[in-house]
């Protein structure tokens, strides 16, 4: 069946790479060990936003550059862009109780722009079914039209290895696990060779 794939990429990395050596991750090769051999991969898309240099971490948006340079050479990617938001915040002192203000970021509209897409893509019967990276219950709503209203499979893949949300494999038609030897088995080649012959390495320490 014709398969269109919907990555929620902070909520992958949050849920399932933070703090792994897995993050060189080819994000159509782990779609298609989480579908069925008979599914074909037609699209992915990867909903994301570009992070800022923060204290402790400056070459963060080098990095994650690097990463997308690397899923750029994959023609089933498309990336569509949310934004952060800067703001601050006043959180409590565990020592004290007292109150500090902080900086904070908040990654804005790659839940909205998930739904809409897939949304849009059922519509359209783009595909036969679609496979949905992440956790959150946000998204019952949408994946529950594209089941029951629209009649198309539709499957979430719970990302940190727990019970998944019951709500939300309940709207969807079937849910999948990852598996740290499925993150392993999907990493990128070191280095990426770039349509025009250059070449792009991991970054270090992934």
């Amino acid at each position: 069946m014709r398969a269109y794939v919907y990555v929620d990429g902070f909520n992958l990395y949050y849920r399932a790479l933070k703090g792994t050596r897995y993050k060189w991750l080819n994000l159509s090769e782990l779609a298609k060990r989480v579908l069925d051999p008979a599914d074909t991969v037609e699209k992915v898309r990867y909903f994301t936003a570009r992070v800022s240099a923060r204290s402790g971490d400056p070459d963060a948006p080098r990095r994650q550059q690097i990463l997308f340079n690397a899923l750029k050479t994959v023609p089933s990617i498309e990336f569509h862009y949310g934004r952060f938001l800067p703001k601050t915040k006043w959180r409590p002192l565990v020592s004290t109780g007292k109150f500090v203000e902080v900086h904070d970021t908040e990654e804005k509209g790659s839940d909205v722009n998930l739904a809409t897409h897939l949304l849009n893509d059922g519509w359209r019967k783009s595909y036969d079914v679609a496979l949905v990276f992440s956790q959150d219950t946000d998204l019952i709503e949408p994946i529950r039209i594209v089941s029951e209203e629209l009649g198309l499979k539709v499957g979430i893949v719970w990302l940190d290895g727990r019970r998944p949300n019951r709500h939300l494999a309940a709207a969807a038609s079937f849910v999948r696990h990852i598996r740290p030897a499925d993150l392993a088995a999907s990493q990128f080649p070191n280095p990426v060779v770039l349509p025009n012959g250059k070449q792009v390495h991991k970054p270090a320490g992934w």
